[in-house]
């Protein structure tokens, strides 16, 4: 091995050997060079990397492969408003790894620097919004980025995209690069092994990854910039190290070392360019095609729908006292268009609500102005103004893709706003009222017609299950009534449609309408399908068919909204005014080719039931007679045989032959299994009686302490055979860690050994003890291994069996006595 240190200068030779050491007298770092003529001392070697000129090359391979990582932010941010804060985000992190590296900061120091520019810079890169003219960071600015780096993680990722709707989340890819760039900058410029700086930047890749969205931005592409970048720089490292090595140099060998630098930079990257256009071209087709894993698809945002009520509770308010009052107007209604208020999925037998909870409910993520969505359909936009309707639901169309607020709440409407893309619901969590205007981006699709749907089919879809007490006790026999024998799921859904209608009143308790109660509780909708005329509104009936559905094992949900019937007043390609009169309540079913579906079980509104007339001829008041006496029972001779046979047959009303059966049926089993738990507790309790009551007081000593060998034995540690007492105290001490079995091994060794005869006092102090050192063994291990060792036969098979057979164990256990050795 080369006596060169790694800095490249040879180490300088102790005082007495060779030359004196006056010679290196004077030195600064006590190394000596060699020097001769024609060469030149390498003072590259004596200063911190981050001075010299190969540190550029750090930079370069750095900067190119941060920015691939950066890269991964342009789909989830929806716009090039990643770049600053980014950007900003790696210079300010490779700068302090660059000052640390420099002035050789001790790692305390390093962290102060970066947290210090965190709090300086991040206002400008990240939250110019809220700094002095873009520059000078406010105590808005330092509240924002010290929450941002604690809370913006949760908030990015539980946060519907594009980004760029919520400019305080800029801190999460600031942050992120800051920490990557110092990092990896730190390892590049200090560790001996340089190579170890692409681990953080790998780790910055998959961290954009995870907070990004299912589509990737150039994940090929990405890749192979970042893998190319880190060999040829760990190759240009390996080879400056090597180089390193050499202290002597002259200007032949400096120009040899830049050839054969510049050879193997240029050969490796051609080699690797081909490889990386041949990876380009076939990593498409070996790479998978379903979806990237991402932390927005699988963490549930912190937010409870359950905290706002249902408003189907209040469909008949709005049917009944709003019907003539404007509740908003739409500026536009696409045909056959509905006006969604919310899709409930969830029913308790008390009130249908949504859930939110996932599968095919959906979840209810943070939106802004524009919504990230996969959906299809035809884009348009709707503006909505408030005029009678207050709530949290939000009144929207198709599938949005984005809400933008202008009334005078737009900020905290805004701020407050929750999505479910997959049940089309909208919350505000600062309220709609009168005065309020928003404009809706949203997706419209046009709805298939009934032939189509009855020729398709319907999916299956994950929603929350309802518990068998909570549904309406009539319900599951009229499903199969209204469905008969019928398999397909399709037919059976419109038999049940169509069964409702026929047999349907349409009534909201309205003067002249047929009397009707409000509510879809389980009592209420029991009691419209129990009768003859099923009277009710769109709440009952769209309540009813879904749990109908749900019955005859189609899923489907209830929603509740507007849309303008055949009393609307409302004009195609005007203005739509929604009337409370508009409010509806229908099925969506899902189909594997047009997704979720609208049908209606709306029957015809008929006139209110007539009560018979009344005759206007007064009856008679009937005449009462007086009723027969009753004839007197033909009395029966005592003891005859009709008692007898009466006698008989009563006591064979009681089977007794079955409840022989039904004991024996129970018993057996019992018996199997209590059996021996209770012959192995029996044994045990017998064991410890016959020792505590053994005729020489002696014995009752040996007794006692062999109830603690045979107690430590069930639980699990073995005890030599033949060992003293005092080796067996020493072992059981050793694993249980109870030093006072050494004390009581002692004290039995001296009882029983001793000259005199102990006493009955003796005996019982000593079965004291030993009653607390089994109590304290038993307490350190747990109830599980306590209860095994209640069962366990090992202290039995030690003592009885030991060495001659299992079947010489099973009769010792049937002896009278067994004779236990002192």
């Amino acid at each position: 091995m080369s006596d060169e240190n790694t800095r490249g200068n040879v180490p300088r030779q102790p005082a007495g050997a060779g030359r004196a050491s006056s010679r290196t007298r004077g030195t600064r770092t006590g190394y000596g060079t060699g020097t001769g003529r024609g060469t030149t001392r390498r003072k590259e070697a004596e200063q911190p990397r981050a001075l010299t000129r190969l540190a550029l090359v750090d930079v370069a391979a750095l900067v190119v492969m941060l920015g691939a990582v950066a890269v991964g932010f342009g789909p989830v941010w929806g716009s090039l408003g990643y770049v600053l804060p980014t950007a900003g985000g790696a210079v300010v992190g490779l700068l302090v790894a660059w000052v640390g590296a420099w002035r050789r900061f001790p790692a305390v120091t390093v962290t102060a620097l970066a947290v210090l520019a965190y709090l300086l810079l991040g206002g400008a890169l990240a939250l110019p919004h809220t700094t002095i003219a873009g520059v000078v960071p406010t105590l808005d600015t330092l509240r924002e980025l010290l929450l941002g780096s604690v809370e913006g993680w949760k908030q990015f990722v539980t946060t519907v995209p594009p980004m760029r709707s919520f400019p305080d989340l800029a801190v999460v890819p600031f942050l992120l690069m800051l920490l990557v760039a110092l990092i990896s900058g730190t390892i590049s410029w200090r560790a001996k092994h340089a190579v170890w700086a692409v681990v953080p930047v790998i780790a910055g890749l998959v961290g954009v990854i995870l907070l990004g969205t299912v589509d990737p931005a150039l994940p090929v592409v990405q890749g192979l910039v970042i893998a190319i970048v880190a060999l040829l720089w760990g190759a240009v490292r390996v080879m400056e190290a090597r180089v390193g090595t050499h202290s002597i140099s002259t200007e032949s060998s400096r120009e040899a070392t830049r050839r054969l630098r510049w050879y193997r930079v240029r050969t490796g990257a051609t080699i690797l360019t081909v490889a990386a256009v041949a990876a380009g071209f076939t990593a498409p087709v070996l790479m998978p095609h379903g979806q990237r894993t991402v932390l927005r698809e699988t963490i549930v945002p912190p937010f409870d729908i359950h905290e706002f009520t249902s408003p189907l509770v209040a469909f008949r308010h709005y049917a009944k006292d709003l019907r003539e009052d404007e509740l908003f107007t739409v500026s536009d209604l696409p045909e056959n268009g509905r006006i969604r208020l919310a899709t409930l999925d969830q029913y308790d037998g008390v009130v249908y609500d949504a859930s939110g909870d996932g599968g095919d409910t959906g979840f209810y993520t943070r939106v802004g102005e524009e919504i990230a969505t996969q959906a299809e359909g035809t884009p348009a936009t709707f503006e909505i103004t408030v005029s009678g309707y207050s709530g949290v639901w939000v009144p929207e169309i198709g599938s949005l893709t984005g809400v933008r607020w202008t009334g005078p709440d737009a900020t905290a409407q805004t701020d407050g706003s929750y999505y479910n893309s997959t049940t089309h619901t909208a919350i505000t969590t600062a309220g709609v009222k009168a005065g309020d205007t928003y404009t809706l981006d949203t997706l419209v699709t046009e709805e298939p017609g009934e032939d189509v749907l009855k020729k398709a089919t319907i999916r299956e879809a994950d929603l929350p299950e309802t518990e068998p007490g909570a549904l309406p006790p009539g319900l599951p026999a009229k499903t199969v009534q209204f469905t008969g024998e019928e398999t397909d799921p399709a037919t059976k859904l419109f038999q049940i449609r169509d069964a409702l209608q026929d047999y349907g009143v349409l009534s909201s308790g309205l003067d002249g309408q047929t009397p009707s109660r409000p509510g879809h509780s389980a009592e209420r909708i029991d009691t419209l399908v129990e009768e003859e005329k099923m009277v009710g509104d769109d709440e009952q009936f769209a309540v009813a068919f879904a749990l109908m559905a749900r019955q005859a094992g189609i899923p489907a949900r209830v929603v509740m909204g507007f849309y303008p019937d055949e009393k609307s007043e409302y004009e195609e390609g005007e203005p739509w005014k929604v009337l409370g009169s508009d409010v509806h309540a229908w099925v969506e079913v899902p189909f594997k080719e047009y997704g979720w579906v609208p049908i209606d079980a709306v029957p015809d509104e008929k006139p209110q039931i007539q009560p018979e007339p009344k005759s206007q001829t007064v009856p008679k008041p009937p005449v009462l007679q007086d009723p027969e006496p009753p004839e007197e029972p033909d009395k029966a001779k005592a003891g005859s045989v009709e008692d007898d046979d009466k006698d008989e047959a009563e006591n064979d009303l009681f089977d007794w032959g079955l409840l022989g059966i039904i004991l024996l049926a129970v018993g057996i089993p019992l018996l199997l299994i209590l059996g021996p738990i209770v012959a192995i507790l029996a044994y045990k309790a017998r064991r410890r009686a016959r020792r505590r009551s053994a005729e020489q007081m002696a014995d009752r000593i040996s007794g006692g302490w062999h109830e603690v060998v045979d107690v430590v034995t069930d639980l699990g540690t073995t005890v030599p055979r033949g060992a003293t007492r005092r080796e067996s105290a020493g072992v059981i001490a050793g694993a249980h860690e109870v030093p006072s079995t050494l004390t009581l091994a002692h004290r039995a060794d001296a009882t029983v050994f001793g000259r005199g005869e102990p006493t009955q006092a003796d005996v019982e102090a000593f079965w004291t003890e030993v009653d607390e050192l089994v109590g304290g063994l038993r307490s350190t291990v747990g109830t599980r291994r306590r209860v095994r060792a209640a069962l366990s036969l090992r202290s039995v098979w030690a003592r009885i069996g030991g060495r001659r057979g299992f079947l010489a164990a099973l009769g010792g256990l049937g002896s009278r006595r067994t004779k236990e050795s002192r």
